[in-house]
């Protein structure tokens, strides 16, 4: 994949990244390509990822509208997967992380669910849903991770697409 890591997003006040610092990740973290396999390396990695800190955790990876890798570990559940449909909407729909856009509802004081008029139970602006962005192309797919805290669940990605650039 590509060389160079994706930079640490500092902690915010509310323990979630500065927008700036989700804005860098999100430009870091192009890749060259995202194949079938690359679909598998990634979901693979956020299960051993997940597997090592007893995360409770489901995992989803997408490109268009064909789930390529889906994970549910132990301690997750079907909401869990409500969650990431929820997300990965969010994701598709603002081509940026959920996490990036509820941070920036919340910049602006409000919350996505008060202004973006858009249905709550369809959308959730809550971090897990990350950009699939290729060189070239854009974003083509999605890679979701769901089952803890929205930072952590965002972080994980952030790790696992991180190493997947350094392969």
């Amino acid at each position: 994949m590509n060389a160079s890591p994706a930079t640490p997003a500092s902690p915010g006040p509310s323990g979630a990244p500065d927008i700036a610092a989700l804005e860098t990740q999100e430009r870091q973290l192009t890749l060259r390509q995202f194949t079938y396999s690359d679909a598998w390396t990634l979901g693979s990695m956020l299960v051993e990822l997940a597997r090592e800190r007893h995360a409770p955790v489901a995992i989803d990876i997408r490109r268009g509208g064909q789930q390529l890798f889906h994970s549910a570990l132990p301690g997750s559940s079907a909401d869990n997967d409500a969650w990431i449909d929820r997300k990965r909407r969010v994701v598709e729909r603002y081509g940026e992380s959920s996490l990036l856009v509820g941070s920036r509802f919340r910049a602006k004081g409000t919350t996505f669910e008060e202004s973006s008029r858009l249905d709550p139970d369809r959308y959730a602006a809550h971090g897990g849903s990350f950009p699939i962005r290729v060189k070239g192309a854009g974003v083509i797919g999605t890679v979701t991770v769901s089952g803890l805290p929205q930072a952590e669940d965002h972080a994980m990605v952030v790790e696992a697409l991180t190493r997947l650039m350094s392969t």
